[in-house]
């Protein structure tokens, strides 16, 4: 995603996401807000992998049982998504968590983001995954979603089944995971701006208006 405007400042942006993380969605859309309003800036956005839920079968598990044994009973959950699906409302964000049947593991999906850079439609595919699983409830664990996003975006729907029949670049991106962690990411989702700056959680556009003219303070 770029946003140009006179007087340019060009940006390397790093997300450190996951695609089952509300909070990265949610935050997302206030890095979008933010550049919207700094016309001037050109910002290359790449996003990177992070697992919350790495332990999770390949097939993914059910997810309100998922949920129920992390937060300790419904009522509780129930509570917490209800908090999350105000704070989605605020930027226009209507979760569909009734929705979603299961929990993936979402490896795969990260393979596929990470295809999507050279491809040149990593921002599409990434909105697309959000999209399908907190608004439409789909399963982007499955390698026949996946498929589908890659044909939706433009890439070659066969390469990419293949390659993920093949396993292709899983340790590639379970390295680049660990490497967020031993660089002191703990949660998602995580901004690196300009390569020197970490903003992390889902931050108001001011902080990362602040980032900005620090990073264009000090060249």
């Amino acid at each position: 995603m770029r946003y140009t405007g006179a007087m340019t400042q060009a940006l390397t942006i790093d997300v450190i996401s996951d695609v089952v993380c509300p909070w990265c969605y949610i935050g997302k859309r206030k890095l979008e807000a933010a550049l919207a309003a700094r016309q001037q800036i050109d910002a290359q956005i790449t996003w990177r992998p992070f697992q919350l839920a790495p332990e999770l079968p390949a097939e993914g598990v059910d997810r309100e049982a998922y949920y129920i044994a992390k937060f300790g009973s419904r009522e509780k959950a129930e509570k917490i998504y209800a908090a999350v699906a105000r704070a989605g409302r605020a930027v226009g964000l209507d979760f569909a968590f009734d929705k979603i049947a299961r929990n993936p593991n979402t490896l795969a999906a990260h393979r596929l983001i990470r295809w999507a850079g050279p491809a040149g439609v990593q921002a599409a595919v990434v909105e697309r995954l959000f999209q399908l699983y907190f608004l439409e409830g789909g399963d982007i664990g499955a390698h026949a979603t996946l498929v589908a996003v890659a044909r939706e975006a433009g890439m070659d729907g066969d390469l990419v089944a293949d390659l993920l029949a093949r396993d292709a670049d899983v340790d590639l991106v379970r390295e680049e995971d660990a490497l967020a962690r031993r660089n002191g990411v703990s949660g998602v989702p995580c901004f690196l701006i300009d390569g020197r700056y970490m903003l992390t959680g889902a931050q108001e556009p001011a902080a990362f208006h602040q980032v900005f003219e620090m990073v264009k303070a000090q060249p």
